[in-house]
C-alpha cells in the first residue's frame, strides 16, 4: 500500500455509501490523530484502536443525522506522497464557506483549519471533509 490516508478515507467513504454504522482499518499514530480530528469537529461519533493479534486496528464509528443523512457529505485527499500540498496560514482553504474543515498536518501534530488560524500556523493539507 503506497497511500494509507488515502485508504483510510476510501474506507470511510465506502462505509457511508454502504450504510455502514462501523469501518475497520490498519492502525498507525497518524491515523489515529486524522481520527481525532474528526471527531473533535463532529464528523464520526468516536474511534478505538486495538490489539487483534500481532495487527493494530483502528474502528470508527460513523455519525448519521436524525433523519439517517450521511455527516460526512464529501472526504476528499489533498496532498499525496507524490505531491506533497503545503500552505501558509493565511492560504489554508476554507472547505465550503467554513462548514467543512481541511485536515492540517503542522510542527504541533495534526489539527483542523479553525485550529491552524487560531494558532496562527500553516502546514501540510491532508485532506478536506464536508
Amino acid at each position: 500500500m503506497t497511500d494509507p490516508v488515502a485508504d483510510m478515507l476510501t474506507r470511510i467513504r465506502n462505509a457511508l455509501a454502504a450504510r455502514s454504522t462501523t469501518v475497520e482499518m490498519p492502525s498507525s499514530a497518524f491515523k489515529e490523530s486524522i481520527a481525532d480530528v474528526l471527531k473533535k469537529e463532529g464528523f464520526i461519533e468516536d474511534y478505538k484502536a486495538a490489539q487483534q493479534g500481532s495487527h493494530r486496528l483502528l474502528k470508527v464509528y460513523l455519525k448519521y443525522g436524525p433523519l439517517g443523512e450521511e455527516v460526512i457529505r464529501g472526504i476528499r485527499r489533498i496532498s499525496t506522497p507524490g505531491r506533497r500540498i503545503y500552505r501558509k496560514v493565511g492560504d489554508l482553504p476554507r472547505v465550503a464557506n467554513g462548514i467543512g474543515i481541511a485536515v492540517v498536518s503542522t510542527s504541533k501534530g495534526i489539527m483542523s483549519d479553525r485550529q491552524c488560524r487560531k494558532m496562527k500556523m500553516g502546514g501540510e493539507v491532508i485532506c478536506t471533509v464536508l
